[in-house]
């Protein structure tokens, strides 16, 4: 394994999944990335709206850094992806950028606009090109 590739949306099941992923970076010795989807909507005749602001979004990933650096993590960074498709947005980002494992939540049902919902997932398993652990 080189490098790993976690997607959070903050919630519970997002932060089960950077401490799964944390874990086995610190394990594994290797780099972990930390991502969140900012959904987008609009933009078609009008301005892009994003589902959370910078401010948010930042806090988000600062915490969950944090979190993974606490539990082990060593070379842990983080990054913002703006997409209308979630799984498609994290697994595209995996195989650009070579990430060999991708870990992610099993979902909150709590918000439709939330980054790690259950179909979010399961779309992610479907789709990647390398192994994906749903951490619950």
């Amino acid at each position: 394994m080189k490098k790993i590739l976690c997607a959070t949306d903050g919630t519970s099941h997002g932060e089960k999944a950077v401490a799964f992923a944390a874990r086995m970076a610190s394990l594994e010795k290797v780099p972990l990335a930390i991502c969140t989807v900012n959904v987008m909507s609009g933009g078609i005749r009008g301005p892009a709206v994003y589902a959370h602001s910078d401010r948010e979004v930042s806090k988000l990933l600062t915490d969950a850094v944090a979190m993974a650096q606490s539990l082990g993590a060593k070379d842990v960074s983080a990054i913002e992806l703006d997409a209308r498709e979630v799984a498609a947005s994290i697994v595209s980002y995996a195989n650009r950028e070579g990430f060999d494992h991708i870990v992610t939540g099993t979902g909150d049902p709590r918000g439709v606009k939330r980054l790690v919902l259950g179909s979010v997932a399961a779309s992610v398993a479907a789709s990647a090109d390398c192994p994906v652990t749903v951490a619950r």
